[in-house]
């Protein structure tokens, strides 16, 4: 499983089940326990017009960029092909540009998540399933409603040109 679904304990307690709520709580213990650090990707896609490709996770509210987690044995880039394939049916065109690397201490004081841009082409639909609830591309002017508070951050920052915070 990726590992934003770590975040699940950033979205408000009552628009998540309670087995949404027991699996993070789960997730959490087997993390704390089994992993050193965690590290994942994420991404800020762009289509060739110009439109961010945003995600909805079963699992946790709010609409977020894809990414998830690097496995053991597995380089950041080969995570964030990986990733975009799975959760948006995305090919990476070009080389991803590698932001930052923020701290996310909301999820725990080991967790890590190296932040890219790339541009990308939709090789087909993605269709909702166990994971991914809704994917599409948005105008960066016309995000939807419930985009997650990092999310808005990290977008702000590239449309600004403002520096990156080291929290994510």
């Amino acid at each position: 499983m990726s590992d934003s679904a770590q975040h699940a304990a950033s979205a408000p307690a009552e628009k998540r089940s309670l087995g949404a709520r027991l699996l993070t709580f789960v997730l959490h213990r087997w993390f704390f326990v089994s992993r050193g650090m965690t590290l994942g990707v994420r991404a800020a896609c762009f289509d060739a017009q110009g439109r961010i490709f945003l995600v909805r996770h079963s699992y946790v509210g709010g609409w977020h960029m894809p990414g998830g987690g690097v496995e053991r044995g597995q380089t950041a880039q080969a995570a964030l092909r990986r990733e975009l394939l799975e959760e948006g049916c995305l090919e990476i065109v070009g080389e991803p540009e590698m932001l930052a690397v923020f701290f996310n201490a909301r999820m725990s004081r080991r967790d890590h998540v190296v932040f890219y841009r790339c541009a990308v082409r939709q090789i087909r639909e993605k269709m909702p399933d166990r994971e991914i609830i809704e994917a599409r591309f948005f105008a960066p002017d016309a995000l939807p409603e419930g985009v997650t508070p990092a999310t808005r951050r990290r977008i702000d920052e590239l449309r600004d040109g403002a520096p990156h915070a080291d929290f994510w």
